[in-house]
């Protein structure tokens, strides 16, 4: 007989901390016992209990296929039984990277690595050692991993000088960090009025989907292209969650917007851990062995990592992936607007192409993470708890986003309408 969920994050408190390896699995932000999961196929996760759940989770982003997609399950034991890991060049990661340089607008070289902070931190190390400055630019509410110089949260004022947001970060790791809010050109133009000369990247979600989804006015990213290329600041698109999710060329071909410089992640691993940077010739000839920017790894390049990856994207582009998937994102939104209406507490659905966030507050949709009602956290928590009980799974916490997939289907989208409706009649109800 399995042991339980609880039974299994007891044991696992002893030896993991928390009981998790990543915090927002350990149910924090909504309460309760996290699912310990044991299989997943299609849309569809299953705990050690046997409880099974309709997923919109995804691996917070890479299952653009949906769990244990059958061709990438057999490309994955076909490559694995060549060879785990080679720490040497291998023929899948140059295919990989033909087709990512071929689909994303204007990037010409990519480097590889096994995690979307290792792409962001790395790029970061590259933009500096190409321009020759240190101070860089982020935005209140995008995340972009946890390397220490990123950990870094926004306070008042025109602009701030990072202030670490992490015990264990070093104030002085996050001073030459600049944090502005999002979705404020005034203030944009005014930081690079006074600092132009002394900034060498700023990086930016495109699309930010770590504190909700904040879908941005395509003048807030003009208005980044033209102030970095005005002052020789380079622009650093993190597309981790939007590379190859939000389009075949990601929110640059969305906004028809080309950064300087690009990470990528989630979908380009096809379910394994995967991580890219990179851009024009003119910028990746910095890195080493060519160049005085170090930046290595053992797993870099991994066999069947990039194989999962490849195989991915070639069945995204045979299946005109990105087109099912904005008609699954629509038809999402026809059947939610009926329910989000009758919702005892403001809803609104907010969504950009298979990408979903529920917001519970009213007025329009935040675009900046200084706009976000924080009481919303506690309408989130009983819709989590109520779907869940429903056989419905959402991420644990009021600012994660939510993934379609194509295994997703017509059918999966009415059984979470129906769930919604249920549970926030429940709400309602409720003394």
């Amino acid at each position: 007989m399995n042991p339980t969920n609880e039974q299994t994050i007891q044991r696992a408190a002893k030896v993991l901390p928390g009981g998790v390896n990543s915090p927002v699995r350990a149910y924090g932000a909504v309460g309760g016992v996290p699912t310990v999961h044991r299989r997943a196929r299609g849309a569809y996760v299953e705990d050690l209990e046997g409880q099974r759940y309709l997923d919109f989770v995804g691996s917070w982003g890479p299952l653009i296929l949906g769990h244990a997609q059958e061709e990438i399950v057999e490309e994955v034991a076909r490559v694995a039984a060549n060879g785990l890991t080679f720490g040497a060049p291998s023929l899948l990661e140059v295919e990989l990277a033909e087709k990512i340089v071929s689909w994303y607008p204007g990037l010409e070289q990519v480097r590889c690595v096994s995690s979307g902070t290792e792409a962001t931190m790395s790029a970061i190390r590259l933009a500096r050692g190409a321009t020759g400055r240190d101070r860089i630019v982020k935005f209140s509410g995008c995340y972009h991993g946890h390397a220490d110089h990123l950990l870094v949260a926004a306070g008042s004022g025109l602009t701030t000088f990072g202030q670490p947001s992490s015990e264990g970060v070093p104030g002085a790791f996050a001073e030459l960090t600049t944090v502005l809010p999002l979705d404020d050109t005034d203030r944009i133009e005014k930081l690079f009025q006074e600092q132009g000369a002394e900034i060498a990247a700023v990086i930016v979600e495109p699309v930010p989907a770590n504190n909700g989804l904040l879908v941005p006015r395509r003048e807030f990213l003009e208005t980044l292209r033209r102030v970095c290329s005005d002052h020789g600041t380079l622009l650093i698109f993190d597309e981790v969650i939007t590379g190859f999710r939000l389009a075949r060329g990601g929110a640059a071909e969305h906004f028809d917007i080309v950064p300087d410089l690009v990470t990528f992640g989630k979908v380009i691993g096809g379910g394994m851990p995967v991580g890219a940077f990179g851009g024009g010739r003119e910028l990746t000839k910095h890195l080493a062995p060519e160049g005085g920017v170090y930046q290595a790894g053992t797993l870099s390049g991994n066999p069947v990592a990039m194989a999962a990856g490849k195989k991915t994207l070639e069945i995204m582009e045979r299946d005109q992936g990105w087109e099912l998937l904005e008609q699954r994102g629509r038809q999402l939104e026809e059947r939610m607007a009926p329910v989000i209406k009758e919702a005892p507490f403001p809803l609104q659905l907010v969504r950009l192409g298979s990408l979903f966030w529920f917001a519970a507050q009213q007025g329009d949709a935040p675009r900046s993470a200084l706009d976000i009602d924080a009481s919303a956290a506690d309408h989130y928590g009983k819709m989590f708890h109520g779907l869940k009980d429903r056989g419905v799974l959402l991420a644990p916490s009021a600012y994660e986003v939510g993934f379609l997939s194509l295994a997703h289907t017509e059918q999966d989208l009415d059984v979470f309408a129906g769930a919604l409706k249920d549970c926030l009649d429940e709400i309602r109800a409720a003394p």
